[in-house]
């Protein structure tokens, strides 16, 4: 799960998505979502769900350290 947060970021940027906008959707502060993307702080498991539903992305992708998305 280290790399959750930069996996959130790209997923982030890959949408089009300020941290604002992102937390306006995920019903959390935007101040909550930049700790989520440098790793200071981990989501619930309902913002979690939140965040691959909104993303179109699946869970594993962003809790498995061995899968990247740089690619």
């Amino acid at each position: 799960m280290k790399k959750f947060g930069k996996k959130l970021r790209i997923l982030r940027q890959r949408q089009g998505l300020s941290q604002t906008q992102l937390g306006d959707m995920l019903g959390i502060k935007q101040s909550h979502v930049g700790k989520i993307e440098r790793g200071e702080n981990m989501p619930s498991v309902e913002v979690l769900v939140k965040i691959t539903q909104l993303l179109n992305v699946s869970a594993d992708v962003l809790i498995t350290d061995n899968l990247d998305l740089d690619s």
